[in-house]
Formats: structure tokens, C-alpha cells, sequence
């Protein structure tokens, strides 16, 4: 399997939805679906005495079970399950490097199981230089309502917007993209004075949006793109655009350092509250 979408099991009817995304994005792509699972050691499993076999009999029947159901909704898709090793973090990253996409089940951050719980979902999803989608198990998502794409026109914008025009086009959608500009606090100035920064600000950062978006629509002319300015936080205004998206996408700066990689307060806001699946999508 040349080009795959890696898929991380681990049990969860969260981690269910992430498959099927993952099985409908790939047949769109021409690609195939790789269902991996890697499960963290308990203290007993390290003993040298005690057998992982029980552990590792769950995973490769659920990996089975997984790929069976899958092959049954989706007869040409090709697919493969690998069981990685014991350690999710560095077998997922791994994994994801390999291929075009990582996709993980999703319960929101402080939830109580899934790959997404404390440090094993964001630690992945903060080291891998592949975009990593996270997806919820729910429905009243519109499939072909348009996709919804966060940027902060202060960073770089592309690497979000190829991805985000690119999945609008797989799925013969359109896309929103939306920017929220965040006003400076005023001091003792008073309420009355926000309309008429809002009336300054907005309509030079729409028409730098503008911009930014028009070399894009002319790449993807079958994309009805449009672009709009919202002052407030960028987490709650991108929640709430994308509310019933069958995507919203967000981008994540690439930091390399030794004390690991950590996502950026917008991706954890909408990974905490967004119900649409979100895309995390590294940049420079």
C-alpha cells in the first residue's frame, strides 16, 4: 500500500467514526486505509514473567474486526492493520510519517479514554509533520455543507488553505475561511469605543484576507471560497462557524525542541468543543 491514511484504534466508538472517516476520505483520495494499533504497558506486562499474549489477542481481533466491518461498506478500498509497537506515542508518529494522513478518534480533551487523553493524543498530534484529523462519533454534520478553515493572516497561511481548498474539492464543497482578529484591551476607555475600532480595523484585514485567498481560488476554481473577519477569540468564533462542517481545519506550528511538541491554544480549543472533525495541519 503506496499511499495510506493511517488510522489509530483503541476501542472507542470514537475511535469507530475515525475509521469510517478515514475510509471515505481515502476512497476519495485513491488511497488506501492502514488500521494500527499500539497499546501503552501496564506495570504487570513489564514483568519479565508475565505474558502480553491476552493483550496483544485483544488488539489483533480488534484490528480484525475493524478491517472486516470496513471492507464490508467499502469492497474496493484497500486495507491493512498493523499492530505497532508497545508504545502509542512513538508508533503512531511513526506510522503517520509514513503516510498521508493520521486519523484518531476524538472524545475532547479531559475526557476519560481514547488516544486523545492526556499526554499520548496531543503529544502525537503535536509531533507529527503530516496532518492529523480528530473525529468525534456523532451525526448532524451537513456532508455537503462548505468546509470551515481558520488563519491568522500573521502566520503562514498556505500549508491551512492547500489543505483546506484540497478537501473542499475532494468533496465537492465549498469552503469558509474565517480570520478573528482579537481587539487590544483599552484600559479605562469605554464600551463605546469598540464600534468605531471595529469599523477601522476590519476592512483593511478583509481585504489583506482577500488577498491571500485570491492566488487559491484561481488554483481551485470548482471551490466557492469565501473570507470573513470576526473580531473576537479565534477558538470560540471557529467553534462556532463550524458548527455542522463536515471539516474544520486549523493549522499548527511545527516546534522541535527537547522538551516535546505542544499545540497551540486555538487547537486546543477547537479540540476541545469543536464537534466537526478537526484538521491540524503543521507549518513552518
Amino acid at each position: 500500500m503506496t499511499r495510506s491514511i493511517v488510522v489509530g484504534l483503541d476501542g472507542t466508538e470514537q475511535a469507530d467514526a475515525a475509521a469510517e472517516w478515514a475510509a471515505r476520505e481515502a476512497e476519495l483520495r485513491g488511497a488506501g486505509v492502514l488500521l494500527v494499533h499500539a497499546s501503552e504497558p501496564s506495570p504487570e506486562a513489564l514483568l519479565p514473567f508475565v505474558s502480553r499474549q491476552p493483550v496483544e489477542a485483544w488488539a489483533e481481533d480488534l484490528l480484525a474486526r475493524t478491517a472486516a466491518g470496513l471492507r464490508e461498506r467499502h469492497a474496493d478500498l484497500p486495507i491493512a492493520t498493523r499492530l505497532l509497537h508497545p508504545d502509542p506515542v512513538t508508533g503512531l508518529v511513526t506510522a503517520a510519517e509514513e503516510a498521508e494522513l493520521l486519523v484518531l478518534g476524538s472524545r475532547a480533551l479531559g475526557e476519560v479514554a481514547g488516544y486523545l487523553v492526556g499526554s499520548v493524543g496531543t503529544t502525537v498530534a503535536g509531533r507529527v509533520e503530516r496532518p492529523v484529523v480528530l473525529v468525534r462519533a456523532r451525526a448532524g454534520a451537513d456532508p455537503d455543507g462548505p468546509v470551515v478553515a481558520g488563519v491568522d493572516l500573521r502566520e503562514p497561511a498556505d500549508p491551512i488553505l492547500e489543505f483546506a481548498f484540497s478537501e473542499a474539492s475532494l468533496h465537492r464543497t465549498g469552503l469558509h475561511v474565517l480570520y478573528s482578529q482579537q481587539l487590544p484591551l483599552l484600559g479605562n476607555l469605554g464600551p463605546a469605543v469598540v464600534p468605531d475600532v471595529r469599523v477601522a480595523v476590519a476592512p483593511e484585514i478583509r481585504h489583506s484576507l482577500d488577498e491571500t485567498l485570491s492566488s487559491w481560488r484561481a488554483k481551485y476554481p470548482d471551490v466557492p471560497a469565501t473570507g470573513d473577519v470576526v473580531l473576537g477569540s479565534a477558538g470560540r468564533e471557529l467553534v462556532r462557524a463550524a458548527e455542522g462542517a463536515p471539516l474544520l481545519v486549523v493549522g499548527r506550528r511545527i516546534r522541535r525542541s527537547t522538551v516535546g511538541a505542544s499545540l497551540g491554544n486555538v487547537a486546543h480549543a477547537v479540540l476541545h468543543h469543536s464537534r466537526a472533525p478537526v484538521a491540524l495541519v503543521p507549518h513552518h
